[in-house]
């Protein structure tokens, strides 16, 4: 939704009704008042709402990418931020020589940042029904393929000594991606055990 018109007993009433429908904060709105209301005769005959139109002051990648640069900026970080946005997500990636830091240890730092991320634009967008998801030079695909192989390895080794193996603490995507690598394995079966952040996987013989 670009825009939306609302009516309302006086100006703020009707910019409100607009502001809820949208799904956006007032801070990041722009408000047109088409109508001033009107009390009429004896505040009865001919009386007339408010009326304004309300649209966003920034779309919600718009808005990410700018969060994204004043953060970074902020962390004394150069780097180039791409949005891409489909119907599921809504993606940042952020490429650079000095990104690193971005990602942290294990990408702790990368998920600690995209779980911001998804609570700051769920704020400034009520309506938004899609996941922020954060990339620094394709770090999540570059770990997806070394979580697979890993998984893989691992499968094969207690496939060959029938002892269960766990493997480090990782991040709920992180587990997911090992549950979805071995799910079709054959003679191993995986589950998580553990409280974040030490959360792991453990893989086991059938």
């Amino acid at each position: 939704m670009i825009e939306y018109e609302a009516v309302g007993r006086n100006v703020d009433e009707a910019i409100e009704k607009a502001l809820s429908a949208l799904g956006i904060r007032k801070d990041n709105a722009i408000a047109e008042v088409i109508e001033e209301p009107s009390q009429g005769i004896l505040g009865l005959l001919g009386s007339r709402e408010a009326k304004v139109r309300v649209r966003p002051a920034r779309q919600a990648g718009a808005y990410l990418a700018d969060y994204l640069e004043k953060t970074i900026t902020f962390m004394n970080i150069k780097g180039k931020i791409e949005i891409q946005e489909d119907d599921e997500k809504l993606e940042a990636d952020i490429y650079g020589e000095d990104v690193g830091a971005l990602i942290g240890r294990r990408g702790r730092t990368i998920s600690e940042l995209q779980y911001l991320l998804n609570v700051i634009t769920r704020r400034q967008f009520s309506n938004l029904n899609k996941m922020v998801i954060l990339d620094v030079e394709n770090y999540r695909e570059k770990r997806e393929i070394t979580l697979t192989q890993l998984a893989r390895n691992v499968a094969r080794k207690v496939n060959n000594e029938g002892h269960v193996q766990a493997l480090e603490p990782m991040t709920p995507q992180e587990r997911r991606i090992i549950h979805i690598a071995l799910q079709d394995y054959p003679g191993v079966k995986t589950y998580s055990e553990g409280e974040e952040p030490y959360r792991k996987v453990v893989i086991a013989p059938c």
